[in-house]
């Protein structure tokens, strides 16, 4: 159904194209009014965009509203919809994510350094919040729309700017604050105040910056996050009092297992399993749990939780122990195929880096994995091949698509053992692994080195406020 009804616009329009016209031979096709109904050959024509009659909100007649079922490059299939009325002019238009809210909520941030950089699109949907932080401007959620970044500035000028005649008279105060907030978004549309940074945060995963191929995580950077209660109840997956109702039983079940628990003892050889609540819909799932023991690392738990109600699931790999004084940097010079069979535990808080692909996953991008280097750089592909060429519109310029295609090719040769490249493990909390093959002699390829975490990641992990 996907396929049917999300195609690009290029193949939309293909498709259209190749019907042959028919409005040569109409007298040849159709009947006089006298022998029977006459056959509209233009209403059999298929259209790219669907038009409905619809109730203007404005002056209560009938307009139009037109409807364009399509697929955003890198991203996933949207509704766009444009609304006009004749009868007094009222125009409205927006868009409608046509997936399913997502089992998380998404963060995105992007870098603006240039005028090029203005033209980027942005998805945003009527659960997303922008924020331009370096001008203290966030622009709440509200009705899905398909535009850029410029778009987004323009937008907000041209509502503030609208009323300041009025706040002239009325809240001269007023007047003169947001005159010089203008001011600051006009320096901004013409680019005088390179670089700011805008952050787009959807709690229903459906908003998007566009990226490019190549960015470091400097500039863009995706996150994702589990919702709290009041986002899920926000998006209309709980109400109040179910949620309520959830906690109760969760607390009423914890303290009845409280004494058991404490006794159970993990071992390598078992696998528990324990009720716990989806993130999603907060119903009651099971979550199964496995010790496995890293040589000269430390334990760490394998997590699976499947929930039977709506269909989330998740796979994560846990730490344990106390949270270290320095971050830890791990750096591996790949130069023989056998260094791709080396075991890799990539922490949720981990970012990975290969300089020579110009590679950058920031942390949180595929969450906690324990597997090989060439398990980790062959799922990164085919993520990648999934979202760039299967599940992008041929809207993609010759130029995007070359450089997509050469990213990937040289991420294959390196999945293959042609290419030698540099792998570099960041980790704040240290929580991450890569197999030391000469342990417990140092490896001659490589490097372990410890950092000191910034204010901004003590901030990000939560641990600028803890306090013990």
């Amino acid at each position: 159904m996907s396929e049917k009804l999300f195609e690009s616009v290029g193949e939309a329009v293909e498709q259209i194209a190749a019907v042959p016209d028919t409005t040569d031979h109409a007298d040849d096709n159709t009947e006089s009014e006298e022998n029977g109904p006459v056959t509209d050959t233009a209403a059999d024509e298929p259209q790219a965009v669907q038009e409905i009659e619809s109730l203007c909100m404005n002056c209560e007649q009938n307009g139009t509203t037109r409807l364009l079922l399509t697929q955003i490059p890198y991203f996933r299939e949207v509704v766009l919809m444009s609304f006009y009325c004749p009868h007094c002019g009222f125009r409205n238009s927006e868009i409608q994510p046509a997936s399913e809210i997502q089992p998380k909520g998404a963060k995105y941030t992007f870098i603006v350094e240039s005028k090029d950089d203005m033209d980027r699109q942005v998805v945003k949907s009527e659960s997303c919040d922008v924020t331009f932080t370096d001008v203290a401007l966030t622009i709440p959620h509200q009705r899905g729309q398909l535009t850029t970044i410029e778009g987004l500035l323009t937008e907000v000028s041209e509502s503030l700017s609208q009323e300041q005649p009025a706040r002239k008279l009325s809240q001269p105060e007023a007047y003169e604050k947001i005159e010089e907030f203008l001011s600051t978004l006009a320096d901004l549309l013409k680019g005088n105040k390179f670089p700011f940074k805008v952050t787009a945060d959807d709690p229903a995963g459906n908003s998007w910056i566009e990226m490019r191929p190549g960015e470091p995580h400097t500039k863009w950077s995706k996150t994702e996050y589990e919702r709290t209660p009041e986002q899920n109840e926000s998006l209309g997956l709980v109400n109040a009092d179910a949620q309520t109702e959830t906690e109760t039983e969760a607390a009423e079940e914890s303290v009845r297992n409280n004494d058991e628990e404490e006794q159970v003892t993990m071992s390598n050889d078992e696998i528990h399993t324990f009720q716990a609540t989806c993130p999603s819909c907060l119903r009651r799932c099971d979550t199964h749990m496995k010790l496995i023991d890293i040589p000269h690392f430390k334990q760490v738990i394998l997590m699976s939780t499947v929930c039977d109600f709506c269909g989330y699931k998740s796979n994560e790999v846990k730490t344990g122990g106390e949270i270290p004084e320095k971050g830890r940097r791990i750096k591996l010079i790949v130069d023989d195929p056998e260094d791709l069979a080396r075991d890799i535990l990539k922490s949720e808080t981990c970012a990975l880096y290969i300089p020579e692909l110009n590679l950058d996953l920031t942390a949180g991008t595929l969450g906690g994995r324990f597997t090989t280097v060439e398990g980790l750089l062959r799922e990164v592909s085919e993520q990648l091949d999934m979202r760039v060429f299967q599940d992008s519109s041929d809207s993609m310029t010759d130029e995007q698509k070359e450089r997509w295609k050469k990213f990937l090719d040289g991420l294959n040769e390196a999945i293959e053992g042609k290419r030698k490249f540099t792998l570099i493990l960041e980790d704040p909390l240290s929580a991450s692994y890569l197999q030391n093959v000469y342990a417990p002699d140092p490896d001659p390829n490589m490097t372990i080195e410890e950092f000191d975490r910034t204010e901004e990641q003590n901030e990000d992990l939560g641990l600028a406020d803890m306090h013990v």
